[in-house]
């Protein structure tokens, strides 16, 4: 059974990962609407993986007793001028998520709560991932700039993203 604390501070990720996912899902609208399909594809697979981690965290809680509440989801932002601006952004909401799950499992360890620990240390090393793939996209539009060609490369090389099933999903 989840602790009180626990159980609050899981619904809060939860609300969080809607909102990752909300405005990854913004993000993915506004490269739509400039023509750059790529960009919008990888953004459109990271508001899948958001809504996936929500999933796994309501899982989680309803696996171990707990109630999942579901709050509303605050406005995200709608338009970013440059694919650059956009990942920057990226980059700094990954790191807060990850201040988040950390505090989230420091939590769980004051209140002795080591399965919700165990769970907690898949988020932990994606969001190293997350923290990771943001910062390699950052420094590939630096080095492209205003570059035409470099830009429409690398638009073409995000449009082959997929997505991919989290493993604590695909157990399901």
């Amino acid at each position: 059974m989840l602790s009180s604390k626990v159980q609050d501070a899981l619904n809060a990720q939860i609300n969080a990962e809607f909102w990752s996912a909300y405005l990854y899902l913004a993000m993915a609208c506004n490269f739509d609407a400039d023509g750059k399909p790529g960009i919008a594809n990888w953004f459109r697979i990271q508001f899948q993986e958001e809504q996936a981690h929500a999933q796994i965290f309501m899982n989680y809680m309803n696996a171990r007793g707990g109630r999942v509440i579901l709050k509303p989801i605050e406005e995200v932002p709608a338009t970013w001028e440059k694919p650059l601006d956009a990942f920057m952004d990226t980059l700094a909401h990954e790191q807060k998520v990850t201040a988040l799950i950390n505090n989230l499992y420091a939590i769980a360890e004051a209140e002795k709560d080591y399965p919700t620990c165990d769970r907690l240390n898949w988020f932990v090393n994606e969001q190293v991932e997350e923290e990771e793939s943001a910062q390699q996209l950052i420094d590939k539009f630096r080095m492209i700039g205003d570059n035409g060609m470099g830009l429409y490369m690398l638009d073409q090389e995000l449009a082959a993203r997929v997505y991919n099933v989290p493993s604590p999903l695909a157990a399901k």
